[in-house]
């Protein structure tokens, strides 16, 4: 059953509340190797994205030194 239009909306406005949006851009066919590689993890693009994402910041941040 098709969600209602204030249905819809009601989900618009929590998302635009709670999350931020960020897009990329990726070369043609880059789409379909993310969307395989994800499905492989068993996560959603989404979280796949999310979760490359932190684990490099954990990681750069992790290589630089302490600073005084």
């Amino acid at each position: 059953m098709p969600a209602s239009k204030a249905q819809q909306r009601a989900v618009s406005r929590y998302v635009k509340k709670n999350y931020d949006r960020v897009e990329i851009k990726t070369p043609k066919g880059g789409k379909d190797e993310i969307r395989a590689h994800a499905t492989a993890q068993g996560e959603s693009v989404n979280a796949f994205i999310c979760r490359a994402i932190r684990e490099a910041m954990e990681r750069d941040n992790a290589e630089q030194p302490p600073q005084d």
